[in-house]
């Protein structure tokens, strides 16, 4: 049997090809097929079945696709309530994949209708488990994402309830050595304490892993919910696409309009991926900067919703085609528009921020970007307002325009994009961006 990881650092995501006997079953796929077929067509294997592990949240699947390009049986829970030829895949259900075998395991507590997906060896020994987004290293699945999303939902704390007997009654069960195989790794905003490990075993994860430490149900639910990260737009929106079956890949991304230059759109959106540098030397009026980078999709399915249109402005040809096909893994290449690597006249300048922010906090309305459980550990400035920037645009009015205003968050990256967005709309007082200096003052405060 041969076991292969593809992982996305952008979403923190990890999927699988299995093969044996010429043979090859993918788990959790991403919305981009073509590595699946290269993998196969590598150990000139046939792609004959694809396991989902539930109706993922925080990325768009080609489990359609690749039925419809190879033929191959898409599995999946019948919670799952899936809208595309498939065949269902719970407790007791038996994948032949030449001499060994596949057995589904309704795992429930990240989602209702999640599996956990395990291999038995050719010995009948059991070796490997693909856990989804119900084990990871050093954590498990979040219970809040289902509260209004899917076919079926539940309440965040039944699904924790669940959760606790999921991973006592059934995963704790296994072999110590059994490997253990997750969707997702550190970043990912369906767990809050990933490891950087990307595998790991029964055995360590019931040593190491927080959430499986002795303690009754009630502590267990109070310590799951407690200090969950941000809930991006997107993730009920992708819930949706999966349930159906998403668009194929390519044809979705060669539909983008490329044109020459765009320029300012009253009241439409446009999305600057450029690095901020660029960025304040020049850009058009209402234009808000979400850097291209690792999270850029994250970012843009946190800030834009699923049903807004917009503009998409890159620095290259290789930029906006990187830009256009991360917006598609959380399906929202049929938001643009346009896209274009080129802008027209009427630019704006940034003002650049040269004063002592320390010595001067009183001169400035401060605007800290960072998420509620990272203010919870302490503020940089005391008389900052905070906003996260995800809830940014919808509460732009929130902040005083009697001062000039000035941004932070972390590193840098966030009070970029939130500059960009109280610029946009507040035009009486120069907006500045803290930026990177934040982080010597993060390291002086820790």
């Amino acid at each position: 049997m041969f076991i292969n990881q593809f992982y996305d650092k952008g979403l923190a995501h990890a999927s699988y090809g299995i093969i044996r006997a010429g043979k090859m079953v993918v788990i959790d796929p991403a919305r981009n097929p073509q590595q699946y077929y290269d993998l196969a067509a590598l150990h000139e294997a046939e792609i004959v079945g694809v396991i989902e592990t539930h109706l993922h949240a925080d990325f768009v699947s080609s489990h359609l696709e690749i039925h419809q390009t190879t033929g191959a049986t898409v599995y999946i829970s019948k919670l799952a309530g899936a809208e595309y030829p498939h065949e269902t895949f719970d407790d007791g259900d038996i994948i032949d994949l030449a001499d060994i075998e596949l057995k589904a395991i309704n795992t429930p507590g990240h989602s209702p209708d999640s599996i956990c997906v395990l291999v038995e060896d050719e010995n009948g020994r059991d070796t490997a488990i693909f856990t989804g987004d119900t084990l990871f290293v050093g954590d498990v699945g979040r219970p809040d994402l289902r509260e209004s999303a899917g076919n079926i939902t539940a309440k965040k704390e039944e699904l924790a309830r669940q959760m606790y007997h999921t991973t006592r009654h059934k995963l704790m069960m296994l072999r110590k050595d059994v490997i253990v195989y997750p969707a997702h790794g550190p970043g990912s905003l369906c767990g809050k304490n990933m490891s950087a490990d990307l595998q790991s075993t029964i055995g360590r994860e019931v040593g190491e892993n927080y959430a499986l430490k002795t303690m009754d149900e009630a502590d267990f639910v109070k310590l799951l919910i407690a200090d969950q990260p941000f809930v991006p737009k997107y993730f009920g929106y992708d819930v949706e696409t999966n349930k159906t079956g998403a668009p194929a890949f390519k044809p979705g991304i060669d539909a983008v309009k490329i044109v020459d230059n765009i320029s300012a759109q009253k009241d439409v959106l446009i999305v600057d991926s450029r690095p901020a540098e660029q960025f304040k030397k020049g850009h058009l009026p209402g234009a808000i900067n979400l850097q291209d980078g690792e999270k850029f999709e994250t970012w843009l399915g946190s800030i834009v919703a699923p049903d807004e249109q917009f503009y998409l402005i890159a620095a290259s040809e290789h930029c906006i085609n990187e830009a256009i096909a991360k917006a598609a893994k959380i399906g929202y290449e049929k938001n643009i528009i346009a896209a274009s690597t080129a802008l027209k006249s009427d630019l704006v300048q940034d003002d650049v921020f040269d004063d002592d922010l320390i010595a001067n906090q009183n001169k400035y309305t401060i605007v800290d970007v960072r998420n509620t459980g990272e203010i919870a550990k302490g503020k940089v400035f005391e008389n900052a307002i905070n906003i996260p920037l995800p809830e940014l645009r919808e509460r732009v009015n929130e902040i005083p325009t009697g001062k000039p205003i000035a941004v932070h968050c972390a590193a840098g990256y966030r009070s970029a994009a939130a500059s960009s967005i109280i610029e946009a709309t507040v035009t009486n007082v120069p907006v500045f961006d803290y930026g990177e200096r934040i982080k010597e003052l993060m390291v002086a405060g820790s």
